[in-house]
């Protein structure tokens, strides 16, 4: 085999130093720089919001047709309070799918009988404890809704407890931070004034984060959790939700579609829901503030801001594919 002359090699070895480097793109496609600086500008929004607020904001959002998906705090966890309800109904209409319950089945209800259409009605349009704990009951227990959760693949979320159990512990405190040594009359004054239960926000029962709540709506819309009617029914009768004006609907032009929960307690404020854009665009949002001293117009405010942030964002944002 003949040997490469000293003069050949050098010349070859110069060739290789000399070519011109490999592209960019010969490593993969390269980040939209735009889409990148909307991004920052967007989750720049989402810290100056959360400021108006003295507790932790947790923010999530997702389309639901790319999966982009923007937080801040997103895998903090935050007490539901009523947004634990989405899940109480999806697991009664699991029950509708499997044939073990029908829509005009009654349960008691402040001693009287109500069909269950209209009590998941009452539930998810004015949040009724009343309603939910029928139909928690119905549902097998708490144990069983959260099973449900689990058996959809959520991971961050968890139900421990039904809407008098879970109000108990909030009005009372939980733990030995401090609240359970509270006489009724401080009590009864910090709900009055509106001041968050540090203790019961630091709870792990009846919690879930942004994206796991993300997650529920995620799999919810996309048909993973429900038939196609119970889908329908469910985000339906979201859509149709008296509470919160002021929240995720609060800044959004007028008509646009909203399907949401809100949930409430003292110095807690949160809203969860489905945005659709003027494209039919599925958006998930979720956003949860606790252990706020400033008041539920601070919380309002705050819920209001994402929301219509990133409507915007979304709707008239570079696309997230690449150059």
């Amino acid at each position: 085999m003949p040997r490469l002359s000293f003069t050949t090699a050098l010349v070859a070895g110069l060739g290789l130093f000399l070519a011109p480097l490999p592209t960019a793109d010969a490593f993969g496609p390269q980040p939209n720089v735009v889409h990148q600086t909307a991004q920052s500008r967007l989750l720049g929004e989402f810290s100056r919001f959360a400021s108006l607020s003295d507790g932790t904001v947790g923010i999530a959002v997702r389309d639901l047709r790319s999966g982009e998906t923007l937080e801040l705090n997103g895998d903090t966890l935050f007490p539901m309070a009523s947004t634990y309800k989405v899940a109480v109904a999806g697991k009664i209409l699991s029950l509708a799918d499997a044939g073990m319950l029908r829509f005009d089945e009654k349960l008691p209800r402040l001693g009287t009988a109500m069909p269950v259409t209209a009590l998941l009605d009452l539930m998810l349009t004015r949040s009724d404890n009343e309603a939910t704990d029928a139909l928690v009951a119905r549902a097998g227990g708490p144990q069983a809704v959260n099973g449900w959760l689990q058996s959809l693949g959520i991971r961050g979320q968890r139900v421990d407890s039904n809407t008098a159990q879970l109000l108990a512990r909030a009005k009372v405190g939980a733990g030995g931070a401090g609240d359970e040594a509270e006489t009724p009359i401080s009590a009864r004054a910090r709900d009055a004034m509106d001041m968050p239960n540090i203790a019961f926000a630091a709870d792990p029962r009846d919690t879930s984060t942004p994206r796991a709540m993300n997650d529920l709506l995620s799999t919810i819309q996309h048909g993973k959790a429900l038939k196609r009617d119970s889908t329908a029914m469910l985000l339906g009768i979201m859509a149709r939700c008296k509470t919160g004006k002021a929240r995720l609907v609060g800044m959004l032009p007028p008509g646009t579609p909203v399907a949401h929960k809100t949930g409430t307690l003292n110095g807690l404020g949160n809203d969860t829901g489905i945005i659709t854009l003027p494209d039919g665009r599925p958006i998930a949002i979720s956003v949860f503030v606790m252990k706020d001293h400033r008041g539920h117009a601070a919380r309002d405010r705050i819920m209001a801001e994402v929301a219509r942030a990133a409507y915007d964002y979304f709707l008239f944002a570079p696309e997230s594919h690449t150059v």
